[in-house]
């Protein structure tokens, strides 16, 4: 365990750090004393450009800053996709204590960030994990810092599948939602996402790279979708990763791709110990971030199986501040 790690959680003194330049020094170390330290970048620039003394204040300020991983629908907003004033008024406190928010959806990155701009996330030290932690976007720098994707040849075959099966499917460009049928179904994701669609003879066509997931969808029937999960699971078990993120919708991700992994890499990628994380969420697709966390809560109004594993249940939900009650008990001093 490197220094940091290790004063982070309280178990070493920064004095600590002069002793170990030293041996650095002296040592046929390859890495950068950076590296040796396990300092971040931000941390090495202060403490080169500034003082000892600067470093240390930046990294006590560090050491109390925590992060919150929230999901969106049926989470943070309501039933009518709106921010509380409560919730509103919550976010707004823990920006001014100098927290993180990091948004948590299976929405895509175009979706996520219209609604981080409705929300008044669009600054420093906000990000977004979208696509079910397809993607992570750095909103203050406008910038995507991780992105994992599904091959084309498995989304071709996954697309035949759901022909066969009988049930719509889509997945997504940089810019539009993409599916080989018009249905009902996609009129309604894009209507709630906020997204343009475009219909193609063949997905392949109208996708520059590979996508970061794809999506069965039947708002009509959640039962249709149950039964197409019990179909392709044991076809593609070694081969996607799948689950809810909602009773009318299936998500088809890259193996080991999820909530969690995105919130354990933002994480260690802020060098925030994951003791000092958060996480709200309603879903099945949720589930995985609130293991992760140190802190792992579900609403009221979630399914069963995430308050079994959650340790924490809110006593109000969406639709009454839910979040803030999170925030308040578990962030804000």
């Amino acid at each position: 365990m490197k220094f940091r790690e290790r004063y982070m959680a309280g178990n070493a003194d920064f004095e600590e750090i002069f002793d170990l330049t030293d041996q650095w020094n002296f040592s046929d170390e390859t890495c950068t004393l950076r590296e040796f330290l396990g300092l971040t970048a931000q941390e090495e620039d202060v403490w080169i450009s500034e003082s000892d003394e600067a470093l240390q204040e930046l990294m006590e300020k560090e050491k109390n800053r925590k992060i919150l991983f929230t999901d969106l629908d049926g989470t943070l907003l309501n039933d009518k996709k709106e921010l509380s004033k409560g919730n509103q008024a919550a976010l707004q406190e823990l920006r001014k204590q100098g927290h993180i928010i990091s948004i948590s959806t299976g929405r895509a990155l175009p979706s996520a960030i219209l609604q981080a701009k409705r929300l008044g996330l669009m600054e420093e030290n906000c990000y977004i994990i979208c696509f079910n932690g397809g993607q992570i976007y750095d909103i203050g720098r406008r910038e995507l810092i991780y992105q994992k994707s599904l091959p084309l040849e498995l989304v071709r075959s996954l697309f035949d599948e759901a022909r066969k099966f009988g049930i719509d499917i889509q997945t997504y460009s940089d810019t539009h939602v993409i599916s080989e049928k018009d249905n009902e179904s996609l009129h309604k994701y894009t209507a709630i996402q906020g997204l343009p669609y475009q219909i193609t003879g063949d997905v392949l066509s109208s996708l520059k790279h590979e996508p970061a997931k794809v999506l069965a969808l039947d708002y009509a029937s959640p039962e249709h979708v149950k039964a197409f999960r019990e179909y392709i699971s044991p076809l593609y078990c070694d081969k996607v990763d799948i689950y809810l993120s909602d009773p009318c919708l299936l998500e088809l991700m890259p193996p080991g791709v999820n909530k969690g992994t995105a919130a354990r890499f933002l994480c260690g990628y802020l060098g925030i110990p994951i003791e000092n994380s958060v996480s709200a969420g309603d879903a099945e697709n949720d589930l995985a971030m609130l293991e992760a966390c140190r802190i792992g809560a579900a609403m009221c109004n979630g399914e069963p199986l995430l308050k079994e594993k959650a340790n924490y249940i809110t006593t109000a939900d969406n639709n009454h501040d839910g979040v803030a009650e999170i925030i308040r008990k578990f962030i804000l001093n």
